[in-house]
């Protein structure tokens, strides 16, 4: 196979693999859309900033502040300068979908459980965060056991 049709391939398995994910995001995504929220393409992502998002993004059940949340190759941020700030962080999420397929969910869910039967922060101990901060930069302040 030449290279090009190759990497197009590699690029379509990692799009379905993540698609159950990314169907979820959309369904966030357009109705926010529809009030007030921007979307726009970036690489192989969409981003969604601002308008609802933000009031959505507080309801959710988190001890620690929401401002973004990635659903496959769909990223939600409360607005433009949180989605500049937290992109990279963001977007290794996005490779873990990629890599986890539709086994990142229930992953991810049982790492935050494995961190809270240790006694430490179901956010800051799980490893799919650790990564994200290792390879996007750390955006928050507040340190946890590793």
């Amino acid at each position: 196979m030449r290279p090009i049709r190759t990497r197009r391939l590699t690029l379509a398995a990692r799009l379905l693999w993540a698609a159950p994910y990314s169907v979820l995001g959309l369904l966030a995504a357009l109705p926010a859309c529809a009030l007030g929220a921007r979307l726009r393409r970036s690489g192989h992502t969409l981003e969604c900033t601002g308008g609802q998002l933000v009031r959505w993004m507080q309801r959710l059940p988190n001890r620690h502040r929401l401002v973004a949340l990635t659903l496959g190759h769909v990223i939600l941020a409360v607005d433009a300068p949180a989605m500049q700030r937290l992109r990279a962080h963001e977007r290794v999420h996005v490779r873990q979908y990629e890599h986890w397929g539709p086994f990142f969910g229930p992953a991810y869910l049982l790492e935050s459980l494995w961190q809270t039967l240790r006694g430490r922060d179901a956010y800051l101990a799980n490893r799919f965060e650790r990564e994200a901060y290792a390879k996007g930069g750390p955006f928050l302040t507040k340190t946890h056991d590793q």
